[in-house]
């Protein structure tokens, strides 16, 4: 399985997501900082579960119509930071999809996720974080893959084994994934999971956007449960 998950900059980068799509060959995309109002139904053969409409530049997913059945997605509001509060940019930062893997009967969620700025704590960040695995968990299914922007650059090895202590693997891509600012340069964008296997997060060449894109390649966990019988399945 093969997902990339992209900040575009205030939708400066979207022209290229028809490339990345066809490029990498890839089966689901997450997006972020994207304008909602102005994208497409697809995107090559992807196509767009759904996207937020709390606010303008939001969370989106597209995924693969020929490999997954999707059955649901729900957006969510996170623990506002006081940047959320001043200006609010970003009333849902968490956007989920649970699908059905045709291909292996799977039954996995995979949402994109947008953190709050680098002006909000790191501990913020966590609970947003924490938060966001128990929203997914309510959808169901038992395996999840959430990408984003996780605003994270600094103490890793710490959100690496909360994870880990809270049932989570999280991966960082090969290389740094922002560096519009010398203090900030960093991995901003990378994956959490559970039940699957991360065989690598590529960062992508830079394109318009001050994020880079990431490519992750995942295969299901020995003991990832098959897909029991969901409800009637949505388009999204």
């Amino acid at each position: 399985m093969r997902v990339i998950s992209y900040n575009l900059r205030k939708h400066k980068a979207s022209g290229e997501l028809v490339d990345l799509a066809r490029d990498f060959e890839i089966d689901a995309l997450c997006l972020q900082e994207c304008d909602t109002a102005d994208l497409p139904e697809t995107i090559g053969n992807l196509h767009l579960a759904d996207a937020t409409k709390g606010n303008r530049l939001g969370l989106a997913i597209y995924y693969r119509m020929d490999r997954f059945t999707a059955y649901e997605t729900k957006t969510f509001a996170l623990k506002k930071s006081l940047h959320d509060r001043v200006l609010s940019p970003a009333h849902e930062r968490l956007i989920g999809t649970r699908v059905i893997d045709k291909e292996t009967d799977h039954d996995l969620v995979i949402a994109s996720f947008h953190a709050a700025p680098l002006t909000a704590s790191n501990s913020l960040r966590r609970n947003q974080i924490h938060a966001a695995h128990a929203e997914l968990l309510s959808m169901g299914g038992g395996l999840s893959l959430m990408v984003g922007d996780f605003n994270y650059p600094f103490f890793t090895k710490y959100l690496t084994a909360q994870m880990k202590d809270a049932g989570y693997d999280l991966t960082l891509s090969d290389r740094r994934t922002y560096t519009r600012y010398k203090v900030f340069k960093g991995h901003f964008d990378f994956a959490t999971s559970q039940g699957l296997e991360i065989e690598n997060v590529e960062t992508l060449p830079r394109g318009a956007s001050d994020h880079l894109p990431i490519l992750i390649s995942a295969e299901y966990g020995q003991d990832a449960p098959a897909a029991e019988d969901p409800a009637s399945p949505t388009a999204g």
